[in-house]
């Protein structure tokens, strides 16, 4: 691994010094350059040669003075960005050692801006000019009226347009007899500015005292960690966005992390209603354009806040004082692929480096974070009761084994009836199903063929919506077939088991006068087309929602009173450790959509294991007790949070190098013995193919305190990889596969 900076770096380098620069190309080492004309500030973002390339990278302080000065090359210019502070530098040094990932690869993550090195766009803009029109109509006067009144502040041809309420060819007609003039100025403006005195919605008692503890907490500007726990529909948004704006009266800066691009579109409503504007946006949704102007801004202090998805946390924040993790227990926090980190500890980390305050929010948290608050490293404030009229819905179980379901249908009797009964009094029925398509399995009846993808030992899911099958591990897609590939059959094919697609088909059919709406990423084009479907629901624009766990996720649909799981037991199978949890977690926020304005909800949970330990405690509602009989379970096991683990992923295109491979690294496990850890494996992950590559997973498992890290990195530290071989290393895995 690199070295950190020299604490002893100068203020500046000379022009001519020796500087060591990193970037973020695949060189697990600085280079070494000359300083250019006019110098350079540590953390500096450069333009440095790189054979016959140009690239970026950042100084990272003096010289290694490990290459002939004589052959240096110098820096070509020093970009026009504010400079990385070392408090960044610094988190990404750390999130490196912990991940155990090259800092190469942390620097691009906090570099994913386009044009870095570009000069700063321009755009137009239109101001009132010095002439008067030869013929005045009432549209260009009133163009003229807009400008006037803004007192010569400038608008875009959009907005222009739309304060004046013309087109833009009657702006466009202006400027050509120069009543209006047409300038260029830089695309990359400051955000408006968010005022935090604007009057915020009347609190409950709960709220004002969890809000006036984080304002507390705020004011001390120094790290803590908050677990602001509160039942679903409890206020939770309403108390941090307290909390945002306490950080924004004290002219620092705040980061809030959504797990679900979808939710951003109410959120940011909420921002603007509590601020009087909007934030910066940082998620894939956004244009590249305002990525690279929110990348800017955020590093010259020109946003206040950022609301966005975990890479939003290797943003070059110029004083970073709150981040908040909104839903902290979602998985989807956790980088599966490229750098594999969790969000919700680096932002720990990240806040912990620069004296900020962090809010971890849920109805449901995560074991890790329940057991820190348990033991006092977080502080904990809870929020029992929801806001206003609204109570918690009750949670009924029907037991499957009793229903009497015909071939190719899911629904009980007793879900049919309670779904008719929301139709009728005008309210809405949701419809939850944790699988994406029409049908997980394609079986041939004639020879017991599934369909499997080409590329990977995975089951090809049929989406009707698109009439593809479709592999969910490599996206790889492929026409349904009439004649089954193995034994030529016809019209023997069929689809086995629903997913939402087909629950949807049969909502249909029982509910003809219904209006169904479906919601599952896989069936929008867009997010933006996922979030106008969203809004419309919300504003009743659906009889009845059928969804995946998109739906569970933050969503306030006013009049939806009714939640029916299809399948409580999906989450119960297999053999993650994470099991119980998650599905405890994800029963008690879809069962949270539900009567969550005046009208009182009702969850009813398909299920033919109503008296599984888990199911029980869901119904039962006791979230302490069930928490408390996971962790005791967990630490019988020594497993996390009470014990460490790595997954280590071998992969190859052919599957015999791939596990001598993890043989001889079972075998030659000395680094991990000597801290006490072990090493199961190697055994073929459960999707052993994936495009194309063989995969074999070892476990190391280690007790809480051992340097865990430090061991892996000598233990993998002696290994060539050959040929189309690839390591990776997952700390503190969530995932199996």
């Amino acid at each position: 691994m690199l070295k950190p900076p020299n604490p002893a770096s100068p203020d500046r380098f000379a022009p001519g010094e020796t500087v060591a620069v990193l970037t973020a190309q695949p060189l697990d080492r600085l280079l070494d350059y000359r300083a250019p004309e006019g110098g350079c500030l540590p953390g500096a973002f450069v333009e440095v040669p790189l054979g016959p390339r140009k690239v970026v990278g950042v100084i990272w302080g003096p010289g290694q003075g490990d290459f002939d000065p004589a052959r240096l090359r110098a820096v070509i210019r020093v970009l026009d960005v504010a400079p990385m502070r070392a408090e960044l530098r610094q988190f990404l040094i750390r999130a490196a050692a912990y991940t155990l990932t090259p800092l190469s690869a942390m620097l691009r993550l906090a570099t994913r801006a386009p044009g870095l090195g570009d000069p700063p766009s321009m755009r137009k803009v239109y101001r009132l000019g010095p002439a008067t029109p030869a013929r005045m109509t009432d549209a260009r006067q009133r163009v003229i009226a807009a400008l006037g009144d803004y007192g010569g502040l400038a608008f875009t041809l959009q907005e222009l347009a739309e304060a004046a309420g013309v087109t833009a060819s009657v702006v466009k007609g202006l400027v050509a007899q120069g009543a209006v003039l047409e300038e260029d100025s830089p695309r990359d403006m400051p955000f408006a500015t968010l005022d935090p005195s604007r009057p915020a919605k009347v609190l409950t008692p709960d709220q004002a005292a969890a809000a006036d503890r984080l304002r507390a907490l705020l004011r001390a500007d120094d790290y803590g960690t908050t677990l602001l726990k509160g039942v679903t529909g409890s206020g939770k948004t309403e108390v941090y966005l307290e909390a945002v704006a306490e950080a924004l009266r004290r002219g620092r800066q705040a980061l809030v992390l959504l797990p679900e691009i979808a939710l951003t579109a109410a959120f940011l409503t909420r921002v603007e209603a509590r601020f009087g504007a909007r934030p910066a946006e940082w998620h894939s949704g956004v244009t590249m354009t305002e990525r690279r102007r929110a990348w800017r801004m955020v590093g010259q202090g020109g946003a206040q806040l950022v609301v966005g998805a975990r890479s939003a946390l290797f943003l070059p924040f110029r004083d970073l004082g709150l981040i908040v993790v909104d839903e902290e227990h979602d998985t989807s926090y956790k980088q599966e692929d490229g750098v594999l980190y969790n969000a919700r500890d680096m932002a720990v980390l990240r806040a912990s480096i620069c004296g900020a305050q962090v809010v971890l929010a849920s109805a449901t948290p995560s074991l890790e974070t329940w057991a820190n608050a348990d033991a006092g490293k977080y502080r904990r404030l809870d929020l029992t009761a929801r806001f206003g009229a609204a109570v918690l819905p009750q949670m009924r179980a029907i037991d499957m084994r009793d229903a009497d379901l015909p071939s190719g249908r899911w629904l009980s009797q007793s879900l049919q009836a309670a779904v008719e009964e929301r139709i009728a009094a005008g309210e809405q029925a949701l419809l939850f199903i944790n699988r994406r398509g029409y049908a997980p399995v394609t079986l041939c009846r004639a020879c017991g063929h599934q369909i499997g993808c080409d590329h990977c030992d995975a089951r090809m899911v049929e989406h009707r919506f698109l009439k593809r099958l479709m592999c969910h591990q490599c996206g790889e897609t492929k026409p349904v077939p009439t004649v089954c590939p193995a034994c030529a059959a016809e019209d023997k094919l069929a689809p086995i088991g629903p997913g939402v697609e087909r629950l949807g088909e049969e909502a249909a059919a029982l509910f003809p006068q219904a209006r169904i709406a479906t919601l599952s990423s896989d069936l929008f084009g867009s997010a933006r087309a996922l979030k106008a479907e969203i809004e419309a629901i919300a504003e009743g624009g659906a009889d009845i929602v059928i969804g995946t766990q998109l739906v569970a996720k933050g969503h306030n649909f006013p009049l939806l009173t009714l939640v029916g799981v299809i399948d409580a037991d999906l989450g119960l199978q297999g053999s993650d450790l994470r099991a119980a949890e998650r599905t405890f977690q994800l029963m008690r926020q879809v069962a949270g959509r539900a009567g969550r304005a005046e009208r009182p909800g009702l969850a009813l949970l398909q299920t033919y294991q109503p008296e599984h330990p888990v199911i029980r405690a869901i119904l039962g509602g006791d979230e302490e007790t069930f928490w408390r009989s996971e962790a005791a379970a967990r630490l019988e096991a020594g497993v996390p949070p009470y014990g460490r683990m790595a997954g280590i992923i071998l992969s190859g295109p052919e599957a015999g190098p791939v596990f001598d491979l993890g043989n001889a690294m079972a075998r030659n496990d000395g680094a991990l013995r000597a801290i006490g850890a072990q090493v199961f494996g190697p055994a073929p992950a459960p999707v052993a193919r994936v495009r194309g590559r063989h995969r074999v997973r070892l476990l190391v498992k280690a007790d809480k305190g051992a340097p865990l890290q430090e061991a892996l990195a000598r233990w993998i530290a002696p290994l060539r990889l050959k040929g189309d071989l690839r390591l990776a290393i997952d700390i503190d895995p969530q995932s199996f596969f």
